[in-house]
């Protein structure tokens, strides 16, 4: 063998042994970066988890926290205010003067519309009706009761091919709905409210319109974050666990606020 020919073949030798030696930083390298995004996404992935956890915890203590609310009202309030009637019915008006009926009659309707009141604040308080009768008919019965005796329009327009599959997750449907009605009628200035719904493919689209003044999407998003934007915080917080969406949009004829849900059967 002529000494050129082994000069080629030590460059040879080389340059695979450099190609090789690329090659294994280069995979190293890959491995590596794959690596680090499977950590990343493990971390962002228990973030999540966590955070679910802790929207959780919170959407629970509330809806316990309404609950004991709502029977204290109704067992402890509703019971004093319902013997402060007795009582007061038990005065015999024929002894009263003009003046002193007038005020005996005054005071026992202003008790009868405290005792209304007490009782229709406890029954929004609780979730009885949703766990009793559905989704859709605590979303009627809460429409018509808030809305009866006001200028408003209310109609609803929901698909009865929804069951309820899981109680809690109906219980933040309602509670959105509740919240985001209450808002309607606090500052929009409506004068008709339309709530639909529909069921398809195990996911459930729920929209409410109205004629009134509202928000953009732009707009939740900046005051959901104001230390002032509490309702608005505590709906995010409903539709970060239901794993939904929620849009708000503007049209020539009003406001509109669509509600996606993905809704799992229970064998999954």
């Amino acid at each position: 063998m002529n000494p050129g020919s082994d000069i080629r073949f030590i460059v040879i030798i080389a340059i695979a042994l450099m190609l090789l030696l690329f090659a294994s930083f280069l995979v190293a390298l890959i491995f590596n970066q794959r690596k680090k995004l499977k950590y990343q996404r493990s971390m962002e992935k228990l973030r999540e988890q966590q955070q679910n956890q802790l929207i959780e915890a919170a959407v629970r203590s509330e809806e316990t926290e309404r609950h004991r609310i709502a029977e204290t009202l109704h067992d402890e309030v509703g019971a004093i205010l319902s013997s402060a009637k007795l009582h007061l019915l038990g005065i015999k008006t024929v002894t009263l003067d003009d003046r002193d009926k007038g005020l005996h009659d005054k005071g026992s309707e202003l008790l009868n519309d405290v005792i209304q009141k007490v009782r229709g604040i406890s029954h929004n308080l609780h979730s009885n009706i949703l766990k009793e009768f559905g989704l859709n008919e605590a979303i009627r019965h809460f429409i018509k009761k808030i809305t009866q005796g006001t200028i408003i329009n209310a109609t609803t327009a929901l698909d009865d091919n929804y069951q309820t599959i899981n109680a809690d997750n109906d219980i933040s449907i309602y509670r959105m709905v509740q919240e985001l009605i209450n808002n309607i009628l606090k500052y929009a200035d409506a004068t008709e409210v339309i709530i639909s719904s529909t069921y398809k493919n195990n996911e459930l689209d729920l929209v409410i319109f109205h004629n009134g003044e509202g928000l953009t999407q732009e707009q939740f998003e900046k005051l959901r974050y104001d230390k002032e934007g509490l309702g608005l915080k505590n709906i995010q917080n409903r539709v970060i666990l239901l794993k939904g969406k929620i849009y708000f949009t503007h049209g020539a004829e009003g406001y509109r606020i669509n509600i996606h849900v993905p809704v799992k059967p229970t064998e999954e």
